[in-house]
């Protein structure tokens, strides 16, 4: 059910209810834990991939709409999951499944939610949803149900209320959340696959501002030993890892708000030391390089998004998770803004065929690179899984200049 005059909208406490900050008020059933929660409502397009996307650290604070209309299907397991936890605020489904069905399922996704307390909402037309959510922006919202539904009294909230509730919830624009999905410790992941047990080709230094299991993962496919580290890392305490290459990962919030990590960045850059980033990671090195960013209608988020390689002509089907874009001139190279062009000549490597977001940098004078996507593809296709060889190749290019010098 779906009802813009908030006035005449009709639930008991039997419902659960997504109230958006504009108004728009949907009635359906509970989904998950009962209870209320609230933050910035998306919507993602992935056909496949719910679990990957629920334990996604970028999804903090984030109510996620799956606009594919059946979700659950093949239920939970042990192996998808992209991180220790559910990070969503909340889940909104057309259809959930009835039934699961696959060999290696171990629950189902209702009980996974309902025991790690995500509120969401099921049966509502999403369709009319993500329709309007394109249309209007991205905005705040809330589901209600159960005790999330009753006021102090024990009596059935108005719509009003809810609306309040709503709209005293922080806007995405101008939180900085990286630090709250971070590991609290430095872990390592070592070469696996054929090099496992093997001596690693490269040390990398991975900076978690959100990162995804499957990131470190396909590092260590390649041969290399991954030192995932804690945002709040130093430079020195990073140096002292003696990497032969420095990652910074996918994550949440504004990078406006990230000031901290921008100026490690830059002294990784001023250290000569071998970059790559994704998504929030992206963002990060185009604020380094003195361009700025800013928040999209509605963002990229699914793993089917089409994207363009400007040094190879390739088209490539990528899987996406951002609200943020770098704010950067396509076309040919130009020098990096900051510091009277201190790091060189850059240019935008790749772009989004459906609005021409940029979607990744490439430094030409130092050994830094950056994509906007998700090449690691957990869930999603591998057609950008090269990017990981590239960062192998420049850290082998730069450790053999360096010897040769």
């Amino acid at each position: 059910m779906n009802q813009t005059d908030s006035e005449t909208v009709a639930f008991s406490f039997d419902d659960a209810v997504l109230v958006l900050e504009d108004g728009q008020v949907y009635v359906g059933e509970p989904y998950g834990a009962r209870g209320s929660t609230s933050g910035e409502i998306v919507f993602a397009t992935g056909m496949t991939g719910y679990q990957e996307t629920l334990t996604d650290p970028s999804y903090d604070r984030q109510i996620v709409v799956q606009t594919f209309p059946h979700i659950g299907d093949t239920g939970i397991n042990g192996e998808d999951p992209e991180s220790s936890r559910i990070w969503v605020a909340g889940y909104v489904v057309r259809e959930p499944s009835p039934n699961v069905s696959n060999w290696r399922a171990t629950g189902s996704l209702d009980d996974d939610l309902v025991a790690n307390g995500i509120v969401g909402i099921s049966r509502i037309d999403t369709r009319k949803l993500v329709r309007h959510l394109r249309s209007a922006g991205v905005m705040r919202a809330g589901i209600f149900s159960g005790d999330g539904l009753a006021d102090a009294n024990g009596r059935l909230r108005t719509i009003d209320d809810l609306l309040d509730a709503v709209r005293a919830t922080p806007q995405m624009k101008g939180l900085s959340l990286y630090d709250e999905v971070s590991t609290e410790r430095t872990y390592t992941i070592e070469p696996c696959g054929e090099f496992e047990g093997r001596e690693p080709l490269f040390t990398v230094a991975a900076v978690d501002l959100g990162i995804k299991a499957m990131t470190p993962h396909r590092m260590a496919e390649r041969g290399c030993r991954v030192h995932v580290v804690p945002s709040t890392i130093t430079f020195d305490e990073l140096q002292a890892l003696d990497p032969d290459g420095v990652f910074f990962s996918n994550g949440p919030g504004d990078p406006e708000q990230a000031d901290p990590e921008v100026e490690l960045l830059r002294r990784v850059l001023d250290a000569g030391y071998p970059f790559f980033g994704i998504c929030f990671g992206n963002q990060l090195l185009g604020r380094a390089l003195g361009f700025g960013t800013y928040k999209l209608k509605f963002g990229h988020r699914g793993i089917n998004q089409p994207v363009k390689d400007m040094t190879t002509g390739k088209i490539e089907v990528t899987a996406h998770n951002h609200g943020f874009a770098v704010d950067a001139p396509i076309g040919g190279p130009v020098p990096a803004p900051y510091g009277d062009g201190r790091y060189g000549r850059v240019f935008v490597s790749h772009i989004d065929l459906n609005d021409d977001v940029v979607e990744g940098l490439q430094c030409m004078d130092i050994p830094a690179f950056s994509v906007q996507y998700h090449p690691e593809a957990a869930a999603g296709p591998h057609d950008a899984s090269y990017l990981f060889d590239r960062f192998v190749d420049l850290m082998r290019t730069t450790k053999e200049e360096a010897r040769n010098a």
